[in-house]
């Protein structure tokens, strides 16, 4: 996974959203053939959101591999209740919602990147209240 570090000089409102989305995220894996945490980020960066704006803030070469999805194909079925869940499974589908709600009340045009094929760094970017990109990061592994 790139290395993606918290930016030193972020505002309030940024700061606080990161605390936020740490606590969202604490102890939430994305799931897949190897399942990685969720990681907040802040970026001081007022410029418009593009793919390849992203692969520059994020160290990816400009040549990478970029996928725009929305938050449903990330987190649609992570926070959907079934029927044959058990209690431990329904917990964690609440701690997806709430993960989810955090990221909508606290980011405005929220995108979702996948950047990569069969390991694929994966960043949830929005703008917070005084123009800062933040959000998560994690990693699938898709074979």
């Amino acid at each position: 996974m790139v290395f993606v570090k918290f930016i030193t000089t972020m505002s309030n409102s940024s700061e606080q959203t990161a605390a936020k989305l740490k606590d969202a995220c604490s102890g939430l894996f994305m799931p897949s053939e190897s399942d990685y945490p969720f990681e907040p980020f802040v970026w001081s960066c007022t410029s418009e959101l593009t793919p390849e704006k992203i692969l520059e803030l994020t160290g990816h070469p400009q040549n990478a591999p970029i996928q725009t999805v929305d938050m449903d194909h990330l987190f649609g079925k992570l926070a959907q209740e079934q029927e044959w869940h058990d209690d431990q499974q329904k917990e964690n589908v609440s701690k997806y919602r709430h993960l989810v709600e955090v990221l909508q009340s606290n980011l405005s045009d929220i995108r979702v990147y996948r950047i990569g094929k069969r390991s694929i760094d994966v960043y949830v970017v929005g703008k917070t209240e005084s123009g800062d990109l933040a959000g998560l990061t994690t990693k699938v592994v898709e074979t």
